[in-house]
């Protein structure tokens, strides 16, 4: 323990109280005289640095700029005169004609070297102007006086009343008062402050100890001290941190291992989900590939059509099973979240109409019409080659079961702060209890028809998975003569929206 309460307190107030006083005589002895000149002086500067940028050749100033310098005179009692080459009053203070005559007079003989009483101290001088203070004899005041040459080659005296030492005294008083009357306004503050910070630990030790009552060992003290108090909160910090460490080990360990439990059984339901369904999906490739490739070692066909028939076969199955393994490789980046998404500002158009481009032979050997309609340019943020895979699968999708009137039709249209893409295609509805399910792994509605495109079932499941990292919606919907598949993004700004065709 090294002070007590209570000599602490009564430190704190006989040299709160002493300060104060000290303080407020030395600032009036030492500094009040002198901050009262420095301001005066700062002002007459200021006011003439207002006049030298402000007044131009021809003597005139701007309306705002007048109104700032005038502003500037009139708040602290400025009287100033402005006066052209041959002392001509140019500007002036709104008084007492004889007396604007008396400062032209003046500033007059200060121009050409003499001072009639020569009672002028200079407080600084330079090119420009001469600060001085000054005994005005037929007024008997003390003025502070700048006088000298504008820029533009105007003469100018400007002067403040100071006040005399009668005053002087009156504002040195007042300031003490105001001084004194802080001072016990502060001393009130701090000695309320300095009790509540007494209590305080008090109170918190009151709220500690019940909280330990009820078995609450996480508490601590922290308002700190080398008092008695200070000593008693240290002594509940020690009983309670050994119990609060070993409750905290317990309960990060035993967090820890909920996590693994749950990693784990996530990854083993994955890795048997995984292994179920690509064993399903190969297993007839594989097949495939095994009886012709036996049929072409057996030479059961030797003309070589049926060789090359066979080979076309192995090939094309083989192509199915890598083009399957590429797909399924993808969708588990995406669905690990190692596949980076990186936010960018693209055109959308230019995009839909690039894949249109490169789809044109494939949709006239299905002998389908794609159009587009919507905006000819509609900004957009997404990662730009996601996009452009989702695009390619609902296309695709698109191209694969086209029918009736063989029509695709693309739309691109922005809505608030979204921009609606579609792919919709003429042919059979899906049927609504598949709905549901087309965006899962491997689920195909019409699995002998997939098989004869080379379907795999995981198109639709890397559009959710992407649309999905991006936090945007997606769907399909049954239309009056086909299906539409739909995503949305953020648009990038408002188009102006105009309709037509771009037709291949």
């Amino acid at each position: 323990m090294n002070v007590s309460i209570r000599k602490q307190l009564a430190l704190i107030f006989i040299g709160l109280m002493t300060s104060v006083l000290l303080v407020s005589m030395l600032v009036n002895t030492f500094f009040l005289e002198d901050f009262y000149y420095v301001r005066k002086r700062e002002v007459l500067v200021e006011a003439y640095e207002k006049l030298n940028q402000g007044i131009h050749a021809d003597g005139s100033m701007l309306v705002k700029e007048l109104e700032a310098y005038e502003d500037l005179c009139t708040s602290n009692n400025i009287m100033y005169v402005v006066t052209n080459e041959n002392f001509e009053k140019v500007l002036c203070t709104q008084t007492d004609p004889e007396y604007i005559g008396a400062m032209v007079g003046r500033l007059n003989g200060y121009e050409w070297g003499f001072d009639l009483d020569k009672s002028a101290t200079i407080l600084e001088q330079n090119e420009n102007y001469t600060l001085q203070k000054k005994y005005d004899n037929a007024l008997e005041r003390d003025y502070l006086e700048i006088w000298g040459k504008v820029d533009s080659g105007y003469y100018f005296i400007m002067r403040i009343t100071v006040e005399s030492i009668r005053d002087s005294v009156k504002i040195s008083n007042e300031f003490i008062k105001y001084v004194c009357l802080v001072g016990i306004l502060l001393s009130v503050g701090i000695i309320w402050w300095v009790t509540r910070r007494v209590a305080a630990p008090i109170k918190e030790l009151t709220e500690l100890s019940k909280r330990m009552a009820d078995l609450d060992f996480g508490v601590k003290y922290t308002s700190g001290g080398s008092n008695e108090i200070g000593q008693l909160g240290m002594h509940f910090n020690q009983m309670s941190e050994k119990l609060e460490k070993a409750y905290s080990q317990l309960m990060t360990a035993n967090n820890e291992l909920q996590k693994d439990i749950e990693e784990k059984t996530r990854i083993d339901e994955m890795r048997r989900e995984f292994l179920s369904n690509v064993s399903h999906e190969l297993k007839t490739p594989i097949a495939l590939v095994q009886g012709y490739a036996e049929g072409l070692k057996e030479c059961i066909n030797d003309d070589p059509e049926s060789r090359e028939f066979y080979c076309d076969v192995i090939m094309d199955e083989a192509s199915k099973m890598n083009q399957l393994v590429k797909k399924l490789l993808t969708l588990n980046q995406l669905e690990e979240g190692n596949e980076q998404v990186v936010m960018e500002r693209f055109d959308i158009v230019m995009l839909i109409r690039n894949k249109i481009q490169s789809v044109s032979i494939l949709a006239q050997q299905k002998e389908a019409e794609i159009t587009y309609c919507g905006s000819d340019s509609l900004p957009v943020w997404g990662d730009e080659f996601k996009v452009e895979e989702v695009l390619t699968n609902y296309l695709s999708n698109a191209l694969n079961h086209v029918d009736g009137e063989r029509r695709i039709v693309i739309k691109a249209a922005a809505s608030g702060s979204k921009v609606r893409i579609s792919v919709f295609n003429t042919g059979r509805p899906i049927p609504e209890q598949d709905i549901g399910q087309i965006w899962d792994k491997f689920y195909k509605v019409d699995k002998a028809r997939t098989r004869e495109y080379g379907g795999s079932g995981v198109g639709l499941s890397i559009v959710k998975a992407i649309m999905e990292s991006f936090h945007q919606k997606y769907g399909v919907e049954n239309m009056e003569n086909g299906v539409e598949f739909w995503f949305e993004l953020e648009s990038g700004t408002v188009p102006i929206y105009a309709c037509g065709d771009s037709r291949l």
